[in-house]
Parts: C-alpha cells; structure tokens; sequence
C-alpha cells in the first residue's frame, strides 16, 4: 500500500530563480539566488539531512524571511514539519506552495502526503486527481484510496479501465474481489443478472456468473438453485453437471453422480472451488461406500497439477481423522509417487505405515529417507521404531543413537526416541540402559504434561 510518494535528494543548486517554469524537478534540486539565502537553505538541507528538524525548519524561516513567496521554501517548511508529524503546519506550508506555484507537482504531492498521513482519504483523492493530470501512473494509487473510503463503483470502474490499458495486478483483482463480497454489490449483481437470465434465459453466461457470485459468498443453496435452472434451460451446459451431481449424490445413486463429477472435474468452464466441493461431497460419500473407491481415485487424477490444494494428501487426512489407516496409506502413497520430496507427506505416510503395522516397508523407506535427509530426526525415529518392531535391535539402536542428537525443542519427539532406545536395549538384553532410557522418557512425558 502507497505510503508518502516524494523522493528526498541532495540539494545540488547553484542559482535559484523565483518565479519557475514548469519544471518537474524536485524543488530542492533547484538553484538559489543570494548567497545569504543560499547558506540558510544549505543549512536547512544538513540539518534536515541528519534529522534535525527544528533546526532545519530555523534555517528555512530565515529563507522566508528573505524571500516571503519563494515556494521552494514552504515545500521544505513542509516536509520538515511532515517529518516531526506536525501536520497542520505541513499541510499550511504545502498548501501555501501548491498557491504559488500550482504548476509544480511535487508540491500537490507534500500536500496528498499530509492527508494520507492523517487519513484524511477524501481529501487525497482531491489532490490525487490533480497529480494524475501530471502523471497518468498516479491512476494506480487511486484504486486504494476510493476502496478506503468505500466508493466500490469508482474503484471498479478504475479497475476495469486500469485491467484494460495496463493490464491485471494482484492487488487490483484482490480489491475486485473485496468489492464483490459487499452487500450491496452481491444485491445489485444478483438483480441484474436475475433479470438478464429472466430476458434470456438460454444465454449461459448469465446463470454462471450468478453460480459464481452465490459461490463465492458460500450460498451454496442458492448456487445450486440457479444451476437446476440451467440444467432445465441448457440440458447440454457443462454448469447442469453441478446440479445433477447434487440431485444424484442426495439420491445415493453413486454411478450417476460420479459421471457427473468427472464431467465437472475436466470441464475447463467450472471453477475450481466447485470442483473442490463436488469432489469433497464424493469423497464423504465414498467414505460410506466403499465400492466407489475407485471413481475418487480416478478423481484425484484430474487435481495432479492443482499447486493450491494437494488432494491426494488431503484424502490421506481425511481418512487417517477417521482412523482408517489402510486407506490412509493409500492415497498418501498416491500422492508420493507425483511428489516424492514432500517431508510433510512422507511422515504422514510413515505415521499411517507404523500404525497399520506395515513395518517392513516402514523401515525400508525409512531408511532410505534418512540418505537424502541425514538431518531429519523424525526419519531415524520410524526407521529405529519399524526395526525394533522387526526385532533388529542392534539395528535400531544404531539409527535411534544417531538421530536423537538431532533433535531441537521438541520434548515429545525426544521421549518417543527414549521408550524406542529403551526397547531396542531390551531385545539386546541390557536391562539397565533400559531402565535408564524409560525413566528419561518418564521424566520428559511428565514435563510436557
């Protein structure tokens, strides 16, 4: 967000000349004329240069005093006074510069400056519509300031007019968003199109765009209300998928519904938040039957390149929540063979693995993780946990011993390499180290408690 605009510089003058042409120069940069004027205005450059305010402004008053109207003075007067946030004062002796000389914008630039400060946005606007007559660039500084003081129409015509000459901005499409989640907005935008779909009703472009607004602020109802309209006038639409995914999902007829979604899922027409809820509703729905397991596979298929939302992981945790380990491994699986280096997955995988007691692979994946992430503690902790479940205690201590050193603030994880080492060393048969691995870990359990 745009903050104060003017730039600071080093005052390089010779010879001032008090009435200016339409030079765009900062007014610092322009020569002065007497040499007792000129030491005073230096004096105020040094003194401003090192933060010295009061004595700059001193200094300046000295130049007034000299050269009452000279608007280079009250600019400065101005940025100094803008500096020690007195800002009555600045806006004055800005205001008094933009007077004398209205043909030089650096002075409408202090005076914006000052009402920006203050928050004082009505104001800026004023002044910023001046400075766009400088510079059309300043256009881009307008769009915040109308959304500051809620004029969405302004701001969105300016968008749009920005969109189209110089193309989209991030920030822009954020505040085209914001505006679009107000009331009023959604209110006018919802009648208008009613009536376009009400005019037309075989025009799709109306009904999608009233889908996406309803979806945006989560009137799912409605959204889908507006859907079985399309479906009743375009059967053929892309968008109809929508709501017979719906009516078919609420009927419990998976076969019919999941034709539906793969329609949805390819179309490049439907947006990618619907297609996240409708692949998310048959994911619930194939949680309560199994047997369609292999559509949401073939689903998932269609997110691979989705950087947003990594849904075969998101799969993963939807069913490790409901502790069916079996299918977490599986599309966590899934999701590893597409994306190999995500740790995050990898733990995950390793989590499930240990807890459905797949502890062969567990260690053999464990271990070869730790090759490429030797500073990993938690890759040491499955490996040293599946060995020890495979009775290769000799083996797990090993890997225990060295990654335990790699630990840093995290109690839980280093009482979980305790009751393993103390287990490890008693496949091995040394009660003692034992006993003195189990009492660390009592102790660590009871200081996290």
């Amino acid at each position: 967000m745009i903050k104060y605009i003017f730039h600071i510089t080093i005052f390089l003058g010779i010879l001032f000349q008090s009435i200016t042409t339409f030079s765009q120069e900062e007014p610092e940069d322009i020569a002065l004329e007497t040499s007792e004027f000129q030491v005073a205005f230096y004096e105020s450059l040094r003194e401003k240069g090192i933060e010295n305010y009061d004595k700059a402004i001193t200094a300046l008053q000295k130049c007034l005093s000299l050269e009452p109207n000279n608007p280079v003075v009250h600019f400065e007067l101005g940025k100094n006074y803008l500096y020690q946030k007195d800002y009555k004062n600045a806006n004055d002796s800005f205001e008094k510069a933009t007077q004398l000389d209205p043909n030089n914008r650096w002075y409408w630039v202090g005076l914006y400056d000052v009402f920006y400060a203050t928050r004082d946005y009505t104001n800026a606007i004023v002044i910023m519509k001046k400075l766009i007559q400088f510079k059309k660039e300043y256009k881009e500084d307008l769009v915040p300031l109308y959304m500051f003081t809620q004029q969405y129409d302004e701001a969105l015509k300016l968008i749009n007019e920005l969109t189209e000459t110089v193309g989209k901005t991030e920030i822009r499409e954020q505040f085209r968003s914001q505006i679009k989640t107000t009331t009023r907005y959604q209110g006018q935008e919802t009648e208008k199109l009613l009536q376009a779909i009400k005019n037309n009703p075989k025009e799709e472009d109306n009904y999608v765009a009233l889908i996406y607004l309803y979806s945006e602020n989560n009137q799912e109802d409605k959204a889908l209300e507006i859907a079985k309209m399309l479906e009743k006038e375009i059967p053929n639409s892309d968008w109809a998928q929508v709501s017979l995914f719906k009516f078919n999902i609420d009927k419990n007829d998976g076969n019919n519904a999941a034709s539906a979604m793969h329609k949805i899922l390819k179309s490049p027409k439907i947006d990618r938040k619907i297609k996240h809820r409708v692949f998310n509703e048959f994911l619930i729905f194939t949680k309560n039957n199994p047997s369609f397991s292999a559509e949401l596979e073939n689903a998932i298929t269609y997110f691979n390149n989705d950087r947003e939302v990594k849904v075969a992981k998101e799969v993963g945790k939807f069913y490790q929540q409901k502790s069916d380990w079996v299918n977490a491994v599986k599309y966590y699986e899934i999701y590893a063979k597409s994306n190999p280096d995500d740790l995050d997955n990898t733990l995950l995988l390793f989590n499930a693995y240990a807890q459905n007691n797949q502890f062969e692979i567990l260690a053999k994946n464990a271990e070869e993780k730790v090759e490429f992430y030797p500073l990993q503690p938690d890759l040491y902790y499955y490996a040293g946990l599946a060995n020890n479940q495979l009775k290769n205690f000799k083996k797990a201590k090993d890997q225990l011993e060295s990654g335990v050193d790699y630990i840093v603030d995290n109690k839980s994880l280093e009482a979980n390499f305790y009751i393993q080492l103390g287990e490890a060393y008693h496949g091995l048969g040394d009660a003692k180290k034992k006993e003195s691995y189990f009492i660390k870990a009592d102790k660590l359990l009871k200081e996290i408690k």
